[in-house]
């Protein structure tokens, strides 16, 4: 928690109002201005008389004393103001004034005082009178520039320098190793040679080997790409730098480029050491695709950065690593040998690597007695490791919600499900119409895939309000698989389709509810028959996923290759799998015609119906319900 804390006050960035900057530098030059005119301007000077005026107020015994300083008479008069005269150089003051009638002994009762000048003091002022302005101004400029620098992205003086952010391998704060990464052992395994590389550089040198200048890290979103990155530079204990492709590109042509320049150059220094760049793809998509200036920027930089890792030297102990979401978008010229030649794929956790994972995050959390975290990793398929992060994460919080000092089995379980679909909407009211529509399109869903052999057996149904859905049916599979057959899809297909033809059935209408349910069967119908060759009349062939080498506004640009006749019976085959879909579900339901009304009344009674309720009800019914689960949701 500490370390996190730490992290966050790093990475928040200055929040200062550039136009509140402007006030406050304007304010402190007018108080600069008050003390310099306070205490180095000039003094309100006397006035000026002539020598014979002079003479005449000692004759008239005005004068009250006299001081003289080099050449100049300053009196005070009896009255208490003062006069300036000039007297004759190379002259005493009383040679002077014997010339104007006044004799010694007028001069006798009147105090004279002789100050010697001081030239250096005089040179002082006379320089500081100069220097002091010139000073003040460029104190001004200094505190713009600083204030410019130092505010959010307005980083003027220092565009091309790296905005990478390192990681000292001795700060064992933030230091990350294989073992704080539980799963992907695959990946691991391909890491430890370069792990062994930078910890012993020369057994490889020695034998002329040459690992890979280049890793591409690739997979499923919240994976793990950037922690298994920083548990590389851990295990090796060398500096790691740290940045998104996003930092390198700026509104001017040119600055990325030479922010690849100073990255390189600054891992150079500090090798052996890693270089990773997060989300490649900002700046690695393939060239020659693109409107404007910003794609040329773009261009510039992923030139750069090919063009320094060719420069890398045999010896160089410099290893570059990248993480995206999507390779298949990115320019052949960096995937080739010698750049990013080695591609290390994340894969979502199976359930071991699951129950890794949350135990790692359960360290510092403290956990009731009833918390079994292998349920947890059962009921968890398809979540990434940064969804099990969260999945923790939420549980703790509903155990504080609740005043709890420990987090009970009960508050993870509901986490799951807030993760999968959303919170709970309880202000959301539906009519009693609409809490009827919901209820006989979740029972819908749910007795089509308790009947159909292939589909995975019901979890959870409950017309409570979650998310963006009204209602939901929680169906888990018997068993993690990683490959799907055709009967499996057919009877996801009918499931899918469950709510859609229930509401037919019952209210001979259809709604918007099941909007979500025909995007997402409709999806699967078309790529059954265009990328997986399951449909009869098609064939064995793919016409779908066949991408160019270049990407427009995050999407792969696609070349159909193939006829408008061919297009047309893609699209007869489609429609022939959803009718052939709805038909099988429209059987299901109105064979046990009582089933989907005895479920759709205990909605009613408790509006969320747990496994077991569930079965109870669907087995008088004649219904064998399936074993237990993992998770998936409708």
């Amino acid at each position: 928690m500490k370390l996190e804390k730490q992290q966050k006050k790093q990475k928040q960035p200055k929040k200062t109002h550039f136009f509140q900057q402007i006030i406050s530098t304007i304010l402190f030059l007018i108080l600069i201005g008050m003390i310099y005119s306070s205490f180095g301007g000039e003094t309100k000077k006397p006035e000026e008389v002539t020598l014979s005026q002079v003479a005449e107020m000692v004759i008239a015994e005005q004068v009250a004393s006299i001081s003289v300083k080099g050449d100049t008479l300053t009196l005070i008069k009896k009255d208490e103001t003062k006069n300036q005269a000039k007297k004759e150089s190379g002259s005493s003051l009383t040679e002077t004034l014997a010339t104007y009638g006044v004799t010694g002994d007028m001069l006798r009762n009147t105090p004279i005082t002789i100050k010697s000048e001081s030239n250096a003091l005089l040179i002082i002022l006379n320089v500081a009178s100069i220097l002091i302005p010139i000073i003040f101004i460029g104190f001004f400029f200094w505190y713009m520039m600083r204030q410019v620098n130092g505010s959010g992205g307005m980083k003027a003086f220092s565009f091309g320098q790296s905005k990478a952010k390192i990681t000292d391998p001795n700060d064992k704060n933030k230091k990350i190793t294989f073992a704080d990464v539980a799963g992907n052992e695959e990946a691991k395994q391909e890491l430890l040679d370069v792990v062994d590389f930078l910890r012993s550089p020369k057994k490889y040198f020695d034998v002329g080997a040459r690992i890979p200048k280049g890793v591409l890290l690739t997979g499923h979103p919240g994976t793990g790409k950037t922690l298994l990155a920083r548990a590389v530079a851990g295990e090796a204990g060398v500096p790691f730098f740290h940045l998104s492709g996003s930092e390198f590109v700026e509104m001017f042509v040119g600055v990325g480029a030479s922010r690849v320049r100073d990255l390189f150059e600054q891992a150079k220094k500090a090798s052996p050491a890693i270089i990773f760049i997060d989300e490649i793809d900002a700046v690695g998509r393939a060239r020659g695709v693109g409107f404007g200036g910003g794609n040329d920027e773009r261009e510039q930089t992923l030139n750069q950065i090919l063009v320094e890792m060719d420069g890398f030297e045999p010896t160089e102990k410099v290893i570059i690593m990248a993480a995206t979401n999507r390779s298949d978008v990115l320019d052949p010229a960096l995937l080739r040998p010698g750049r990013f030649d080695r591609t290390v794929m994340l894969d979502v956790p199976d359930r071991k690597d699951r129950l890794g994972i949350l135990k790692i995050h359960a360290i510092e959390k403290p956990l009731a007695a009833d918390v079994v975290l292998e349920i947890i990793a059962e009921q968890t398929p398809g979540f990434s490791g940064a969804d099990l992060q969260s999945l923790m994460n939420e549980g703790a919080i509903f155990a504080a919600r609740a005043n709890r000092t420990k987090i009970t089995q009960a508050d993870l379980l509901a986490a799951i499900e807030k993760v999968m679909i959303g919170p709970e909407r309880k202000s959301h009211l539906h009519t009693e119409q609409e809490r009827k529509i919901v209820a006989y399109h979740e029972a819908g869903h749910a007795l089509v895939a308790s009947v159909l052999p292939n589909a995975d057996p019901v979890h959870k149904v409950s017309i409570v309000a979650r998310g963006h859905a009204g209602g939901y049916t929680l169906k888990l599979p018997l068993e993690e698989r990683k490959l799907t057959n055709r009967a499996q899809f057919y009877d996801d297909l009918a499931m899918s389709l469950g709510g859609y033809v229930a509401e037919k059935i019952v209210f001979g209408d259809v709604t918007t509810g099941p909007s979500n349910d025909l995007q997402v069967s409709s999806r699967l119908a078309r790529n059954m028959v265009t990328k997986w060759g399951m449909s009869e009349i098609l064939g064995p062939v793919a016409y779908a996923g066949n991408t160019t080498g270049s990407a427009m506004w995050g999407e792969g640009i696609k070349n159909q290759e193939y006829s408008e006749t061919t297009a047309k019976m893609i699209d007869d085959e489609v429609r022939s799998i959803m009718q052939n879909a709805e038909k099988r579900a429209h059987e299901v339901l109105d064979q046990y015609r009582g089933a989907l009304d005895a479920i759709v009344t205990k909605l009613f009674e408790v509006e969320t119906l747990e496994r077991e309720d569930y079965n109870k009800i669907i087995e008088k019914f004649g219904i064998v319900p399936k074993k237990l689960p993992e998770q998936k949701t409708t």
